[in-house]
């Protein structure tokens, strides 16, 4: 997944759809974690992930 660390799974079949996984995101943007919600089709779930620093940072 292009280098970025999942740090949890929400299904996306839950009846909030992906509003559970944008709060959890959200709470983690709040504390300098620049998580971000994307789709995966394949397992048919949202995850909350995060990008790698780069070397120069």
């Amino acid at each position: 997944m292009n280098g970025r660390l999942v740090l949890e799974r929400f299904p996306a079949g839950g009846p909030r759809g992906s509003w559970p996984a944008e709060e959890f995101a959200h709470s983690l943007r709040l504390k300098g974690q620049p998580a971000e919600v994307v789709m995966d089709l394949a397992s048919d779930a949202f995850l909350v992930v995060v990008r790698p620093r780069e070397a120069s940072e």
